[in-house]
């Protein structure tokens, strides 16, 4: 029992339980690549952009400084025409330029630079221009030897200091962007590294999730094939059941209680005979014959739509030959009957589930289609036995009809004699109910 219970367990609660791991493991990557993208981010835009930026101011000194080289350069050429006051100007600009540069700069500047490193390139400056004050100061008090002395001792010297210490910063800018190059390659690497663990992961849940699917969808259906073998078993033991039953019903009404009627009217018709003819007990007695007769007529009537002692005696094709215009009468229908082909004599549990099949179509025809008027197609073939029944009344509704407990009997009897039964719309409206039996089923053996 507890294997069976077992085998018969819904997936369900394996399945939430496999999508609430996938889910969380989903929110887990998409935490995990949401703060590597964000850490990514803020590396680029606070350390690479920055440090591109602050490279870009220190070009700027360093361009400054490399005119203020040349300017120096030119200064002590003693061939130059002009005298040294005549450069104020231009160091004025240049003053300005690198006083704007290095405030951006200061800006900048990366996380990592130490303190003293920040004030030692405003300090030179300073102290650097200080000097130049000192040299115009010099020139224009006509001491230009003087000052031509200090450039060549000084200020050449604080100039290459600058511009030596402007070139290391920009070398610290480089390196610092190979590790900033070098730390985004690394979380790329790990992203992709984590990105191919969580497809492995993905494809390895989805792969253990369709096998598991896949087991318990085999152990349903095989299940669902066990209770339809089951299903179709009982019905068909019920079937079997029901027509023995009707078939000893039968013979009971037709055998015992007809014999019964048959004697009563024998003896109330000799009684009669004794009796003076136009005497009121002898016709009293023909009315009470009368009465054991019809009540003998309903019996057979309703022994034969119990079960048609026709079919063992004469067989299907007479039986319905009797039934058809019978039940035309009854239900109040216009029935067409053809038959086609050349018959064969048809086994009589054979043609038992064909007769009943043909009762129940044309009860649903009178009860369900609103039509009034059918069509009945017999046809002997070489390879088959095929019955069709149509109408052109309602149509049916296929949901309902796959529910119907008379479809379902139909369906069952065609299995128990080997054919196939198909219930289908006709046109705008109506049914069409087509049964075909193989012959080697249908036929007697031996005919």
């Amino acid at each position: 029992m507890h294997n069976a219970a077992s085998s018969q367990r819904s997936p369900t609660t394996g399945l939430l339980l496999g999508l609430v791991i996938t889910l969380a493991a989903v929110l887990a990557y998409a935490y995990y690549i949401t703060a590597q993208l964000t850490g990514l981010r803020k590396l680029q835009s606070e350390m690479v952009d920055r440090n591109r930026r602050d490279s870009l101011q220190l070009l700027r000194i360093q361009n400054d400084l490399n005119s203020i080289a040349l300017a120096m350069r030119d200064m002590l050429d003693t061939t130059e025409p002009y005298p040294l006051t005549a450069w104020s100007a231009q160091f004025d600009r240049i003053h300005q330029d690198l006083d704007a540069g290095l405030k951006l700069e200061e800006g900048l500047a990366v996380v990592n630079r130490t303190p003293e490193q920040r004030q030692y390139l405003a300090q030179s400056l300073s102290q650097f221009w200080d000097a130049v004050k000192r040299m115009f100061a010099l020139a224009q008090s006509g001491k230009e030897a003087e000052a031509r002395e200090q450039i060549r001792l000084s200020l050449q010297a604080r100039q290459q200091a600058l511009s030596t210490a402007v070139s290391r910063l920009l070398v610290e800018n480089n390196e610092g962007e190979e590790q900033a190059a070098a730390r985004i390659a690394q979380i790329y690497d790990g992203v992709q590294r984590q990105l191919y663990i969580f497809l492995a992961a993905t494809l390895i849940a989805i792969a253990a999730t369709s096998l598991y699917l896949i087991r318990s969808n085999k152990q349903i259906f095989a299940r669902l094939a066990e209770l339809s073998e089951q299903r179709s078993d009982l019905a068909q033991k019920l079937i079997s059941t029901q027509e023995s039953t009707l078939r000893h019903i039968s013979r009971e009404l037709h055998d015992e209680f007809g014999q019964v009627l048959t004697a009563i009217g024998s003896i109330l018709r000799r009684a009669g005979n004794h009796l003076p003819e136009g005497s009121p007990p002898r016709e009293e007695l023909k009315e009470v014959q009368g009465i054991a007769q019809s009540t003998l007529n309903k019996i057979r009537t309703l022994s034969q739509a119990l079960h048609p002692v026709l079919l063992e005696e004469a067989g299907l094709e007479s039986t319905l030959d009797w039934y058809i215009p019978t039940v035309e009468h009854q239900a109040g229908l216009t029935l067409h009957y053809e038959k086609t082909g050349k018959p064969f004599p048809v086994e009589t549990g054979a043609g038992v589930h064909v007769y009943r099949v043909l009762q129940e179509a044309l009860n649903n025809v009178s009860r369900h289609s609103g039509a009034r008027e059918a069509w009945i197609r017999l046809k002997f073939s070489a390879n088959s036995l095929e019955l069709e029944v149509e109408d052109h009344g309602t149509g049916f509704v296929a949901e309902k009809m796959q529910r119907g407990i008379g479809l379902v009997a139909m369906r069952e009897r065609a299995e128990l004699i080997g054919g196939v039964l198909a219930v289908s719309p006709r046109g705008p409206g109506g049914t069409l109910v087509r049964l075909e039996v193989p012959r080697d089923k249908a036929e007697v053996h031996g005919a």
